[in-house]
């Protein structure tokens, strides 16, 4: 699969994760999940997966030589 195409997949899954963010279906859930809330250990995995989405975003959709340092103070 190409970069391009990579990158366009992370793209969408950005779009998903915002969509994903304020779980609305979890507000009146009393639940535990491991001795904690629900809405607790959701926004745990949420992050997680957020973290693991970034490091892909990083790896595969980073703009070609935005991280070169020509000409810098020195």
């Amino acid at each position: 699969m190409k970069r391009s195409a990579v990158a366009g997949l992370l793209y969408a899954a950005l779009v998903v994760v915002f969509l994903l963010h304020n779980d609305l279906w979890l507000w009146d859930e009393a639940g535990l999940v491991l001795g904690l809330p629900v809405g607790l250990t959701y926004h745990i995995g949420f992050c997680l997966g957020v973290s693991v989405l970034l490091g892909l975003l990083v790896r595969f959709a980073w703009p070609a030589g935005l991280g070169d340092e020509e000409g810098g103070d020195g």
